[in-house]
């Protein structure tokens, strides 16, 4: 089992057939999708570097952080982390996922967390970024 399935089995748990295609296991793969479509440098928001600035600005900088750095992942709520991906950002993330945006944040605000965690094992954000989406997909993917 690769890391990628390990963190999706840790995080969503019994959550695998409960998407609304009734694809066992289709709607884990699009929410790691989505995941790592924010994270990466080809990202239309601007990658992990835009996401923390957006954590920043609502006063959430030290959450983030904390999944960056090599210390304990703070936790957050679905609300605030809907508040700091805004609303076109959820609604793009609701129909890449299929997933009601309530499941969707409850999901991501547990998911999000170590995906940063795992991809930046040093503490810090590459000055170069995490690299592009199918670079992140390597990065989790089976070892």
């Amino acid at each position: 089992m690769g890391l990628l399935d390990s963190v999706l089995s840790q995080v969503l748990g019994g959550m695998q057939g409960s998407n609304p295609a009734g694809v066992p296991g289709g709607g884990n793969a699009a929410l790691l999708q989505a995941v790592l479509g924010l994270l990466g440098n080809d990202a239309p928001g601007g990658g992990l570097g835009a996401l923390v600035a957006g954590f920043q600005r609502h006063g959430l900088g030290d959450v983030i952080s904390s999944w960056i750095s090599t210390g304990q992942n703070q936790p957050i709520t679905p609300d605030q982390l809907g508040r700091v991906l805004g609303a076109d950002t959820l609604s793009a993330l609701t129909q890449q996922t299929g997933t009601h945006s309530a499941d969707l944040l409850g999901q991501l605000s547990q998911l999000l967390p170590q995906v940063i965690d795992q991809l930046t094992p040093h503490g810090q954000v590459p000055a170069s970024g995490l690299g592009s989406t199918s670079d992140l997909l390597g990065m989790l993917g089976p070892r």
